[in-house]
């Protein structure tokens, strides 16, 4: 199974714990990022050089042609396990595919740490906590991504 990711252009984001707002960022991407069980180091840096790459926000002309990295935004990533939901059985998601912390964790690590490496500034939830997540999608622009390329 591949890392799955879900990419949201962005004017704002924030996460809030409780009463705490633990990330935000002004205007770029909220990553909503969910690992599997059998996931490599080697899945989540492919999808943070990726997602710094990743050519949707507008150029001169309009078009979307240009990347984070090149317009110095920032990144909300948030690791969330629900991505990994099967629901093709019955109405009750199946979370068999997701990855124990001890798995998701240090991957979730390695993609933020991927990110900075590309001179992204990156904020952060908090793993494993239920989180509010406040977001303003521009464009609307949402892109589906996967370590195997499958979508």
């Amino acid at each position: 199974m591949p890392v799955r990711a879900v990419v949201q252009r962005v004017s704002k984001a924030r996460v809030v714990v409780g009463d705490e707002v633990v990330g935000a960022i002004a205007w770029g991407l909220v990553v909503l990022l969910g690992v599997a069980r059998h996931d490599t180091l080697k899945d989540a840096t492919y999808l943070a050089e990726k997602i710094a790459g990743l050519r949707i926000f507008a150029d001169s002309e309009g078009k979307m042609n240009l990347s984070l990295a090149q317009k110095g935004g920032a990144v909300l990533a948030i690791s969330q396990f629900t991505l990994y939901g099967d629901c093709r059985r019955g109405k009750r998601p199946s979370f068999d595919d997701a990855a124990s912390p001890e798995i998701a964790i240090p991957l979730y690590h390695q993609f933020v740490a991927g990110l900075k490496e590309y001179g992204l500034t990156v904020a952060t939830g908090s793993f494993g906590a239920m989180m509010q997540v406040e977001l303003v999608n521009d464009g609307p622009v949402t892109i589906l991504l996967d370590s195997e390329k499958l979508f």
